[in-house]
Order: structure tokens, then C-alpha cells, then sequence
């Protein structure tokens, strides 16, 4: 028997999932999937090669290559790819399935269970829940159920000043002023400020910049450019530095990350 790939339609076109579990291929480079929108299921969205964002109106989930980012139904997001990138995704009916995940998350995925999102990409729309698919599919649901975080997480603050003032870190990364700075900026001493970022991030002002950065480097290195062009982009006076910042946050150095991009890039 033949089996086609299934191909999501746009969300304003499907009103509801043909089965708890539904996965895609979709592969196209440099592609932004349609803007700010939500959905009443929920969205598993995983990077096989490159990487990929995907923004809510609270935060940035970053998710490298062997991460994937869960998103809740009804929560209103943006899905941003690298070029060129390959993602899977699956909707599923995370009530039904008991994933009742409230907020998004970013998720390890280990080599058994992207082997099972990669083989459910090819099952029929409408797969037989009592046969060898449908059982494929709770073994997916399971393994995704005991995924650890994997933490890549940049939160969005909602007060006006310090939205202002992390819209200009995000947009000029390359710039460096100092704390005491962004203080006399805002009118705010550098105790409030503080506070303030703890508050609304719970991250500290050097871990939310680091961070900030860290989006900025990623889709460099994966254009080839030289690391030490890509830390001097990002603010980084020194190439350790970014180094050690890239790894704290990553797990592995620029030119590692660098290197399985391209490694991935040959393989396809």
C-alpha cells in the first residue's frame, strides 16, 4: 500500500485534528510560518537541521538542532526557521493525550524519540487508531511525556520601560552599555532596575543580554561567517568571552555548533 505524506493545511482552513496525533514534513528553507496566529491544539515543533524560534508575545523559545518547543493550545505564536532548516511537526490533542502543559517549553529530544517523530511525518492522515500507527503514536505521546527541559528560554518583560529598553538589546546586540547606563537612561536607579529585570524575566540584566545575543550568533554561524566577526557583532569585546558565554548556554562552543550545521548541511 502506497503512503503519502501528510501536509497540514493552513490553520484557518482545518477546524479540528483528524486524529490525536497528527505530524508533517515540512521542509521549505527560510520560512516563516504564517504570522502571529494560535490554534486549539497543541504543537510540537522540532529542528532535524538548523534551528528555530518561535515567539509568543511573552518570550523567545529557542530550540538548536535535537530540541524541540511545545506550544499550548490557544497561545498565540510565531515559528521563525533558519535557512535552510528541516522541521517536523505534530498537533496533537494534549487534553486527550494527558500532555497538559500550560506555558511552552523547549524539550530534549533524545535519538529514540526524534526517530519517532521523523517516522510519523510519513503515517496517513487517517491512520488506524488500533493498529501499528495508532500504537506508534503512544509511544511517541509517551516518550514525549518524560522529555526533560532544555531550558533556551529569552522572556519578554510587559513593563513599558523595560520593554523599550530589551527591544534595544535585541536589536543592537552589538552595543554594550553598562547597567549603570541603561539606569540613568530609564531614570531608575540601578537597584530598581535590577529588581525589575528579576521581576519581570527572572533573569539577571548580564543573563537576558547574553541571551539576547545568543539569537543574534546563532543564525551567523550558520552562515559560515567567522566566529570571531560573529562575537565582535554581538557585542563581545573578546572571542573567549563569547565562547564561554555561547557554551554556558548551549552545551557546546561556536565552532562545534558550526561544524554539525555543516556536517548536517552535507548529509541532506
Amino acid at each position: 500500500m502506497n503512503r503519502h505524506i501528510p501536509i497540514l493545511p493552513a490553520d484557518n482552513l482545518i477546524k479540528s485534528l483528524p486524529r490525536p496525533v497528527f505530524g508533517h514534513v515540512d521542509s521549505q528553507p527560510n520560512m516563516i510560518i504564517p504570522g502571529p496566529h494560535q490554534h486549539p491544539w497543541c504543537q510540537l515543533t522540532y529542528a532535524l537541521q538548523g534551528h528555530l524560534q518561535v515567539w509568543t508575545p511573552y518570550a523567545r523559545f529557542i530550540a538548536l538542532p535535537q530540541r524541540a518547543v511545545w506550544i499550548p493550545a490557544g497561545v498565540q505564536h510565531q515559528v521563525h526557521e533558519s535557512s535552510p532548516a528541516e522541521i517536523r511537526s505534530l498537533y496533537l490533542d494534549g487534553a486527550a493525550l494527558g500532555l497538559n502543559w500550560a506555558a511552552c517549553r523547549v524539550l530534549a529530544i533524545d535519538p529514540l524519540l526524534q526517530e519517532l517523530i521523523r517516522r510519523f511525518s510519513t503515517v496517513p492522515i487517517e491512520y488506524d487508531l488500533a493498529g501499528p500507527d495508532g500504537r506508534l503514536a503512544q509511544v511517541l505521546v509517551d516518550q514525549l511525556a518524560t522529555s526533560p527541559d532544555a531550558g533556551l528560554v529569552l522572556p519578554w518583560p510587559s513593563d513599558p520601560r523595560l520593554l523599550a529598553l530589551c527591544k534595544q538589546l535585541h536589536h543592537q546586540p552589538d552595543e554594550a552599555p553598562t547597567l549603570a547606563q541603561y539606569s540613568r537612561q530609564l531614570g531608575l536607579s540601578e537597584k530598581t532596575l535590577t529588581r525589575l529585570f528579576l521581576q519581570q524575566t527572572g533573569l539577571g540584566f548580564r543573563l537576558w543580554r547574553q541571551r539576547a545575543r545568543l539569537v543574534h550568533a546563532l543564525p551567523r554561524l550558520e552562515r559560515g561567517e567567522r566566529i570571531t566577526d560573529v562575537a565582535l557583532a554581538c557585542g563581545y569585546e573578546s572571542l573567549s568571552s563569547f565562547i564561554a558565554a555561547f557554551k554556558e548556554h548551549t552545551g557546546q562552543t561556536p565552532r562545534e555548533f558550526a561544524l554539525r550545521n555543516q556536517q548536517s548541511h552535507a548529509n541532506t
